[in-house]
């Protein structure tokens, strides 16, 4: 049996939405089980998301401190934004999170992987790129307001990284899976080759499809 997750769509005989938010909402869905039973599921809407592990020449991963209210406290992440436009094409979206929250730009992009955050309660879907060849941004820094006003910025090691992960240390979900990824990658794990046996930047997403 092959190990890999297959889309598949149950019935869904009524759907309403009680709550709608600024950029998500929750939806109410009335599912059809195996056994024929019908019961409620409620989740959130959400339009996906790009995360981007910005590694320096250094082997230092570009991160940043930045207030979550839902969990109420400040965690280190890696930088990453909302698909703002339906249909946008991801790595656009991630060259623009990365100029706006660090005022940096790549020359090289992969595909780091792909994740569902939480498919339990919410449709979130996120890809996480590799950026590689960074530089700083030309012109002036983009203008940050709300959370983001207190943002902190560093480049830690990727191995330092790793470590906080496993302590326990360091609890996003982007950062998490994006440094044990990558550091799985440079030991040779997956297809052997390292970093070129990643997806290129533009590979097809069917949590999120996409135009080039």
């Amino acid at each position: 049996m092959a190990i890999e997750d297959t889309a598949e769509h149950w019935q869904i005989v009524a759907t309403a939405t009680p709550f709608t938010g600024h950029k998500t909402s929750v939806r109410t869905d009335d599912v059809v089980m195996p056994d024929g039973a019908v019961h409620q599921r409620d989740y959130q809407v959400h339009p996906g998301s790009v995360a981007i592990l910005a590694l320096d020449d250094e082997g230092r991963v570009l991160v940043l401190r930045q207030y979550r209210h839902p969990v109420r406290h400040k965690l280190w992440e890696i930088p990453a934004g909302l698909l703002d436009v339906p249909g946008e094409n991801p790595l656009h979206a991630a060259q623009r999170e990365l100029y706006e929250e660090a005022h940096v730009k790549a020359e090289r992009w992969q595909v780091l992987t792909d994740v569902f955050t939480s498919p339990g309660g919410s449709d979130e879907a996120v890809r996480i790129f590799l950026a590689r060849d960074l530089s700083e941004a030309d012109g002036e820094r983009f203008e940050v307001a709300e959370e983001e006003a207190d943002m902190e910025l560093a480049r830690v090691p990727l191995d330092e990284l790793v470590r906080g992960v496993l302590a326990g240390e360091l609890h996003n979900t982007c950062l998490v899976v994006g440094v044990l990824a990558l550091s799985a990658v440079l030991r040779g794990d997956g297809d052997g080759d390292g970093v070129e046996a990643l997806r290129p930047a533009e590979a097809p997403w069917p949590a999120r499809p996409f135009e080039a």
